[in-house]
């Protein structure tokens, strides 16, 4: 039977239709024979939808990814890829030709071992899709099996970031895929779950709108040395995990402080102070790097096909008032960041953080009249299940009506804006024309790993800004390993990003997950993961 939940007086006003997603979703696996103390019950901030991590860069699939799948490299809390799934890495002196042996005991859940042409189907097919990807086949002139557990890339140049792109958890992460899987077009999503990761997707059990389940990889062989971030050791501890939909926040942070739920990755800003209250629960922040909202214009779009109305978005965003209307606490908050990257830090673009770009609604104004902007609708997609940036996607609203333009916004959940977001123009009756999202410093932390911020012609990431200058320069710092030449590309692409605005920042700050005290174990991971967490009641 499921435990009742209470709701403090005055803080907490949920509705019966929510009370009874929380109870269909727990009695769901209550109801299949799984203790509760073996089950991990966690809600995420969006709902699953699309399972194909090379298919979408949406971050709930790549959240997915990260439990089923395994990395040749693992990112660190330091931000450092480390052997996750390779072995040994050895590098000929010319930086050209790149050797890897695959560890020991690696199998597929279907219990086939892991070979050196999965891994090459796998880069293959993340190759066809991801920038970075892209990138790197670019420069790859070969890339074969050498043993059934060792493979080989031969550049034609060096790629100073090879180790970092094999590993990087943004965007389309590198997750290894059994070769008849990856053997996919990646214009087709695969259905095949196959993974070698530390759990197993139970189709059968998933139910869009109330559930996602995995389960324990019992096969699954850890390294040895500790979890680090995305990186070490994933050891499994509970029986099962179990993504729940809880559509209402309320509920959600009601669900936490009486045990009904024991994690949840973005509970509402607003309610912090219940939580806060509460001595079954524990708030830390899961990325001590902090995140960034993004607001992406539609470049094939009018009026932001033409560079002077993108421009105009970066004198009216007033950053400081939409972490203020979502009640982002200062202690957590950037004041305002400038940059098309994180800040202060990992990358040294302190020149970018603090220049510019204050509100100024007559220079924007007078962009637009440069763009010949004529009044027409503006279409913003908000993703009404995610209450930061559904609150965020008003406030914009808000700012771009003061200055001039008709914005409206066009509310629907996460999974529907992420289909309507792929569609161009040419495919759409009534195209959209801004999106918000949130990047995290993984996202957003260097030219690599900030997707959003690559520029080829084409560019297939919604969009769809294409500046080949630009993107020459990201291409350059990626390939490069002089720090000194580094930090000067810094410069000149973020110079260059102001005139292109493949987007705008609308704020940046800390988000502090929550858990219920009966899990021991839980660390910061960059990612929600699930990996050497125990569960035990107290």
């Amino acid at each position: 039977m499921i435990r009742s939940i209470l709701f403090p007086k005055d803080t907490l006003k949920p509705c019966i239709a929510s009370i009874w997603f929380v109870a269909t979703a727990i009695g769901l696996a209550v109801a299949s024979g799984t203790a509760q103390g073996q089950t991990l019950y966690a809600a995420l901030s969006t709902e699953l939808k699309i399972l194909d991590p090379v298919y979408t860069t949406a971050s709930i699939t790549r959240n997915h990814g990260f439990m089923i799948y395994d990395q040749l490299f693992g990112i660190d809390l330091d931000g450092q890829p480390r052997p996750q799934m390779v072995e040994t890495h050895t590098v000929r002196d010319d930086g050209l030709v790149h050797s890897f042996t695959l560890r020991d005991g690696l199998r597929f859940h279907d219990g086939q071992p892991v070979r050196a042409t999965d891994v090459i189907a796998s880069i293959r097919r993340w190759g066809e899709r991801d920038s970075t990807g892209k990138l790197l086949l670019r420069v790859t002139e070969k890339l074969e099996a050498v043993a059934p557990n060792a493979f080989r890339i031969k550049l034609s140049e060096p790629f100073g970031m090879l180790r970092f792109a094999l590993g990087k958890p943004s965007g389309s992460a590198l997750f290894i895929m059994p070769e008849r899987v990856a053997n996919t077009p990646a214009s087709e999503p695969i259905t095949d779950m196959t993974g070698s990761g530390p759990f197993i997707f139970k189709r059968d059990e998933w139910r869009q709108g109330y559930k996602v389940v995995y389960e324990k990889n019992r096969h699954y062989i850890p390294r040895d040395e500790p979890a680090d971030g995305l990186a070490g050791g994933k050891v499994v501890k509970v029986d099962r995990v179990e993504w729940v939909t809880i559509p209402d926040p309320n509920i959600t942070v009601a669900a936490l402080a009486n045990g009904e739920v024991d994690f949840v990755e973005s509970p509402s800003v607003d309610l912090i102070p219940v939580l806060e209250r509460s001595p079954n629960v524990e708030l830390y922040v899961i990325n001590v790097r902090g995140q960034s909202g993004w607001l992406r214009p539609n470049h094939l779009a009018e009026p932001f096909d033409h560079p002077a109305a993108r421009q105009a978005l970066l004198y009216i965003i007033d950053q400081e008032e939409i972490l203020r209307a979502l009640g982002i606490p200062k202690e957590d908050a950037w004041p305002h960041c400038a940059s098309y990257f994180i800040c202060p830090l990992p990358v040294r673009h302190e020149h970018g953080a603090h220049l510019g770009f204050t509100p100024d609604l007559n220079k924007a104004r007078a962009l637009l009249e440069e763009a010949g902007y004529n009044g027409g609708p503006v279409n913003i997609l908000q993703p009404t299940d995610i209450l930061t940036t559904s609150q965020a996607s008003l406030v914009i609203v808000h700012q771009l009506r003061k200055a001039g333009i008709n914005a409206r916004a066009v509310p629907m959940d996460w999974g529907t804006l992420v289909a309507r977001r792929a569609k161009k123009p040419s495919e759409d009756s009534e195209p959209w024309h801004l999106f918000p999202t949130i990047a995290t410093s993984l996202d957003a932390g260097n030219p690599l790993t900030n997707f959003y911020i690559s520029t080829p012609c084409p560019n297939s990431i919604p969009g769809w800004p294409c500046d080949e200058k630009l993107e020459s320069l990201r291409q350059e710092w990626i390939r490069i390993t002089d720090p000194a030449r580094k930090h000067l590309l810094e410069e000149h692409i973020t110079s260059r990003a102001r005139l292109v605005v493949p987007y705008v920042n609308w704020g940046q700050w800390q988000a502090r997950t929550a858990y219920n005290k009966v899990l021991k174990g839980v660390q910061p991971s960059l990612v929600p993961v699930f990996w050497n967490i125990e569960k035990k009641e107290s």
